[in-house]
């Protein structure tokens, strides 16, 4: 202190780089690790609901079509593949423990039955106001409704009971936000943990019923038993048609594949090493790509149906896309993704409020 005040009698602009010299090493870090924090790429210390909740049925208001959401217990699983699972990649490395509260997950995948009363059925005039601020302003909380298809939508896979097929990342969004407005509860995607998290069901091996694929066939449409005569290529089944995991969740390995919240990255699990490790996510920002997709589909073989096994988008997924710009709302020809939604018993401060930022615009 005393040193300070010498220099500031002999040399007061000295004294003042001196101070924003320190100043910035101190608050840079301080700036730094809140945004990460907030992006998501460190995760928040916080403590979590652990108890699991009750089941509920979820029916959409003015329709007769309900859903089931499982309520899942909260908390502690080994994220990503050990290095001895046949079939792993490299992205599913290192393994690291991930902490999460509980939630509810569907049941099942989202159906047409569902997705078209948000698609076809309503509209944007008639959703309700968002709750606590009164009348909507139509041009920042409007949700918008996917472009009609140019093909038919479910590309001949089967409709009624079927899981909606071939919408983008930003289109699964936009369905989470609708169904919130109408329902008055949060509905989004699944982080990419929270979905391990429950396909794992509190197993640690490659699959929930084991180290092999010999019984996926119980559990799954994939590749080696999803042709019948008129799709010798393979088709999509009615949700639900196979056995459950054990917490009560079909068609986590299969059917289709499922959009998760995160944006991918090859390398993200080195983010988390070493890390107390609560509610990981990378929050998706305007960019149109890479996000994560789990589980496998009608298509894949059985090491893509794995738990730990990631994979994420890319745009060889719009190319057969006539339109220019792209299509927010379509993946021409990908008739092997779509979506299951879960609801937070408490949503992370990280993700409260969020939509979708992609735009005609986004790259």
């Amino acid at each position: 202190m005393f040193f300070l005040l010498k220099l500031l009698d002999k040399n007061q602009l000295t004294l003042r780089f001196f101070y924003l010299l320190v100043l910035s090493s101190l608050s840079f870090p301080l700036y730094s690790q809140e945004k990460k924090i907030k992006s998501g790429l460190i995760a928040e210390k916080e403590s979590l609901k652990l108890e699991k909740p009750k089941n509920y049925i979820e029916k959409i208001p003015k329709s007769s079509v309900q859903f089931e959401m499982i309520g899942i217990p909260g908390g502690k699983f080994m994220m990503g593949s050990p290095e001895s699972e046949v079939g792993r990649n490299k992205d599913e490395s290192p393994q690291h423990e991930v902490e999460l509260g509980a939630f509810w997950i569907g049941k099942c995948e989202v159906t047409w039955d569902e997705f078209e009363i948000f698609w076809q059925l309503s509209k944007p005039e008639d959703d309700p106001p968002l709750k606590g601020v009164g009348k909507s302003d139509p041009k920042t909380d409007a949700i918008t409704r996917p472009t009609p298809t140019y093909v038919e939508a479910d590309y001949g896979h089967g409709h009624e009971g079927h899981p909606a097929i071939c919408m983008t990342h930003h289109c699964a969004m936009e369905y989470c936000r609708w169904l919130s407005r109408v329902t008055g509860k949060t509905y989004r995607l699944p982080t990419e943990a929270e979905w391990e998290y429950a396909a794992r069901a509190g197993t640690k091996s490659a699959y929930f019923f084991g180290e092999n694929a010999d019984k996926l066939g119980d559990y799954a449409w994939y590749k080696k038993n999803s042709p019948t005569e008129e799709k010798q290529r393979g088709t999509t089944y009615k949700v639900g048609s196979k056995k459950a995991n054990p917490w009560g969740l079909h068609d986590m390995y299969g059917n289709v594949s499922e959009w998760c919240l995160d944006h991918y990255q090859p390398n993200s699990y080195d983010l988390f090493k070493n890390k107390r490790c609560i509610r990981p996510v990378l929050v998706p920002t305007d960019k149109r790509f890479s996000h994560v997709v789990r589980g496998g589909s009608w298509a894949d073989d059985a090491l893509r149906c794995r738990s730990a096994c990631r994979r994420g988008s890319d745009p060889s997924w719009i190319k057969f896309d006539p339109n220019e710009p792209k299509s927010i709302f379509w993946l021409t020809k990908m008739d092997v993704i779509g979506f299951r939604v879960i609801c937070p018993v408490d949503e992370q401060p990280n993700l409260r409020g969020l939509k979708s930022k992609v735009t005609r615009e986004s790259e």
